[in-house]
């Protein structure tokens, strides 16, 4: 079970500090609080998947995600990000919320798999990926790295108008996708291109994972 209630997650992750500049190339929308501590309370209360685990935040921005995993008992987090001035705001929030379990690393994950991470790597992969609006594609890249370093669960957002193509993928390399919900991403007008204040996305919340090869019973 998680050793938080999600209200106070959620309260907790109210506080840290976002972006201030957006980089709109890297389409850089920070996880609301509440969509994040829904995310991660229902990792670890159905799934077990958070407390105690070696944690990978792809693309981790601001550190909503990181930090949160922490805070439910993570044993460590790595976060992965292109942005230095996005990693300086998450180095910047873990001091402010004296989280210590916490690393993060400067690196571009489109770029093929570095040599420093490890296939099956981590027990648990979070991300909250670029959509793919401004690079078509860029959401699978995450999503093959993410499959690639987890040896046990990877939990990730996607446009909901993407759904079949986002769980023929991952079953095409070897992961079974289950849409644990679907909800409304409410972006910002965080960029002069936007005309409204505010506009409504539909998001999945998926858990992929791998299942099991059956093994069949040799003759005595």
């Amino acid at each position: 079970m998680a050793c938080m209630k999600r209200k106070h997650l959620e309260e907790y992750l109210e506080s840290i500090e976002v972006f201030e500049n957006p980089k709109v190339e890297l389409e850089q929308y920070p996880t609301k609080p509440h969509i994040a501590s829904h995310m991660l309370y229902t990792m670890q209360a159905s799934y077990g998947d958070v407390q105690g685990k070696l944690v990978a935040d792809l693309g981790c921005g601001c550190g909503a995600l990181s930090l949160g995993a922490a805070m439910l008992g993570a044993g460590t987090v790595v976060g992965y990000d292109v942005d230095p001035d996005a990693l300086e705001i998450w180095r910047a929030n873990c001091d402010e919320m004296e989280i210590d379990t916490c690393e993060a690393v400067l690196c571009d994950l489109t770029q093929g798999f570095p040599s420093y991470l490890s296939h099956k790597q981590f027990d648990t992969v979070i991300m909250n990926p670029p959509f793919g609006t401004k690079r078509k594609g860029v959401d699978m890249e995450f999503l093959q790295m993410a499959l690639h370093l987890a040896n046990g669960a990877v939990y990730s957002l996607h446009k909901t108008s993407t759904r079949d193509h986002v769980l023929a993928r991952a079953e095409k390399w070897g992961a079974k996708g289950e849409v644990l919900a679907e909800l409304r991403y409410d972006l910002p007008a965080s960029y002069r291109f936007h005309k409204k204040q505010s506009v409504d996305i539909e998001v999945d919340f998926i858990r992929f994972s791998f299942p099991k090869a059956k093994c069949s019973k040799g003759k005595s």
